[in-house]
């Protein structure tokens, strides 16, 4: 299975390789963000944080995995049309193999995405005390959200009738961010919406890196988000292999 897993992978990365813009295109939407969050609305932001850039740059992070995975949905839909699978099914490899590397193929190419923002977030001022166990975590916390995203991402690419409805699905995705403590404090928000963004996976995700990119206490806060990642990436697995298994039968 892993070497099967690996030959796929090999594959997927080629194609990405063979076209760049994907990774390019995943990563401009949130600079672009990152750009008018700080020039243009940062001032008016009161966060009582001294660098805007530092307190918004979790949740940039966030959409930039968002919109990445919805390749990963568009790229097993073409597959699937394509009859590729077809043809896997009838070669002595593993089955979840093809799966897997669709997966492994989205959580390499969003890191390299997440690379390329935090660059221009340092360019632009961002600046973090953290340690290397600090940002080792940020970065655990980070690859748990994108495979968890990637696995809801699978379902859509399955059963999507069409490369706009496989893509379409990660929209809400990408807008969550915005309902959270990713670009201003939940104190700020009206009652009912306060009460969704505190308690919603993103502003969990958010503060637990906000934290750890200042080098402070984390609290309960790392393990509510760690929770949210795992139980979302179990559940999103379980249900990605099933619609598989019925897709191929």
């Amino acid at each position: 299975m892993i070497r099967d897993t690996a030959t796929l992978l090999g594959r997927s990365l080629r194609h990405i390789a063979r076209s760049p813009d994907t990774i390019i295109t995943t990563a401009i939407m949130p600079v672009a963000f990152m750009l008018l969050f700080v020039y243009v609305f940062g001032g008016a932001i009161r966060t009582g944080s001294d660098s805007y850039v530092n307190y918004q740059l979790p949740g940039i992070l966030l959409i930039t995995i968002a919109s990445g995975i919805a390749y990963t949905a568009y790229r097993l839909f073409l597959d699937l049309q394509s009859g590729i699978f077809e043809r896997f099914q009838s070669m002595p490899i593993a089955r979840s193999a093809v799966l897997w590397a669709h997966v492994l193929t989205s959580l390499i190419a969003n890191l390299i995405s997440l690379v390329v923002v935090v660059l221009v977030a340092l360019v632009m001022g961002f600046r973090s005390g953290a340690n290397f166990w600090a940002w080792l975590g940020a970065a655990g916390i980070l690859v748990l959200f994108t495979l968890a995203l990637t696995w809801i991402a699978v379902i859509p690419g399955l059963t999507a009738k069409s490369v706009d409805g496989a893509s379409a699905f990660s929209y809400p995705l990408i807008f969550l961010p915005f309902i959270s403590s990713a670009f201003v404090p939940t104190d700020s928000m009206p009652g009912p919406v306060r009460a969704f963004a505190e308690h919603q996976p993103a502003t969990a995700i958010v503060n637990t890196i906000r934290d750890l990119f200042a080098q402070e206490s984390v609290g309960n806060g790392v393990w509510i988000a760690l929770g949210w990642c795992l139980g979302v990436l179990l559940v999103a697995y379980v249900l990605a292999t099933v619609t598989y298994r019925r897709k191929i039968a």
